[in-house]
C-alpha cells in the first residue's frame, strides 16, 4: 500500500453548531442522512491491524473525535504513526489525560464570526499550561476571517489559515482553489478514509451519499480498496482532464492543496 493518510472517523456526532456546517443544513434538508453515531471498538481495533505504520493517521472525518467514548484507548492502539486530530477544542480540559503524550499533532479550528470564540481561546490556553512541553505540537487553524487572530499567533505552536467554502460542501471558495501541476486531486492519490460504519472512500470530502466510496473493511481491505477499479478509474478520468464527469468529483473545487 501506499497511501500517506489515513482518516479514522472515530464519531460523527458533533458538540457545536457552526454557521457554515454542511452537516446542519444536512439534518435538515435531508434528515435520513444525518445518521450520527460512534464507530465500533472492535472496528476501529480491526483498522488497526490493517494500517501500514509510518503514515499519518487523522482521527476525525465529519465529526467532533473528543466526543468518543473511547479515545485514549483508541489513540494507544496506533503505535508507529503520525496520530493526529481536528477538534474544536470544547472538550480539551475534559480530555487532557486522553491526548497529552498521545497524539504528535492536534489542530484546533477557529471559524470567523463564532460566538464562543473568547470561551475557545481560554480552553486551549488552559490546555497548553497544562501539556507544557509534551506531545502534541498544537496547530491553530483559522478558517475565514478571524477577529483577534493576533492573540493565536502568541500561544506555542503553528498557525495556518484555510479559506471557507459552501455550507454544501468542498466548493466556492473564496479564494479559488490550487490546482497542482499533475493535474490530478493529490487526495486521490494520498489519502482513504473510514467512516463510523467502516466504509472507506478515497478522500475525506464531505459525501454523505456515498459517491466516492470503494468498498468496507467489513468484506475489503485497505489494500484492495486502494488497489480498487474504481479508484483506478477516477485516477484516469483525472488524468483525461474529465474529473467533472465524476460523482463526487463533480461537485467539489478542492484538489488537495489547502490555501489560506
Amino acid at each position: 500500500m501506499s497511501f500517506s493518510f489515513l482518516n479514522l472517523e472515530l464519531t460523527s456526532r458533533c458538540n457545536k453548531s457552526c454557521w457554515m456546517c454542511g452537516r446542519r443544513r444536512m439534518e435538515k434538508e435531508r434528515p435520513d442522512l444525518a445518521d450520527w453515531g460512534d464507530m465500533p471498538a472492535e472496528l476501529v481495533a480491526e483498522i488497526s491491524h490493517q494500517r501500514p505504520l509510518g503514515i499519518a493517521i487523522q482521527f476525525h472525518n465529519n465529526g467532533e473525535p473528543l466526543l468518543y467514548p473511547l479515545l485514549a484507548w483508541a489513540l494507544r492502539s496506533f503505535p508507529g504513526n503520525i496520530r493526529c486530530l481536528n477538534t474544536n477544542g470544547k472538550l480539551l480540559l475534559e480530555k487532557d489525560e486522553a491526548i497529552i503524550g498521545h497524539l504528535e499533532t492536534l489542530t484546533i479550528s477557529i471559524i470567523e464570526n463564532d460566538p464562543e470564540g473568547d470561551e475557545q481561546y481560554e480552553i486551549v490556553r488552559r490546555f497548553l499550561e497544562k501539556k507544557g512541553s509534551n506531545k502534541p505540537l498544537v496547530v491553530y487553524r483559522l478558517l475565514g476571517k478571524v477577529d483577534g487572530s493576533e492573540r493565536w499567533k502568541r500561544l506555542p505552536g503553528l498557525l495556518t489559515r484555510r479559506v471557507l467554502h459552501s455550507p454544501y460542501g468542498s466548493r466556492e471558495y473564496r479564494k479559488p482553489a490550487v490546482i497542482p501541476e499533475i493535474g490530478v486531486c493529490l487526495d486521490l492519490l494520498t489519502h482513504l478514509a473510514i467512516d463510523r460504519k467502516g466504509n472507506v472512500s478515497m478522500c475525506v470530502r464531505f459525501d454523505p451519499e456515498g459517491d466516492l466510496r470503494l468498498g468496507n473493511v467489513g468484506n475489503m481491505s485497505l489494500e484492495e480498496c486502494w488497489r480498487s477499479e474504481k479508484r483506478r478509474r477516477y485516477i484516469n478520468w483525472h488524468l483525461a482532464g474529465q474529473r467533472e464527469m465524476l460523482p463526487g468529483c463533480n461537485r467539489c473545487d478542492y484538489w488537495g492543496v489547502p490555501r489560506g
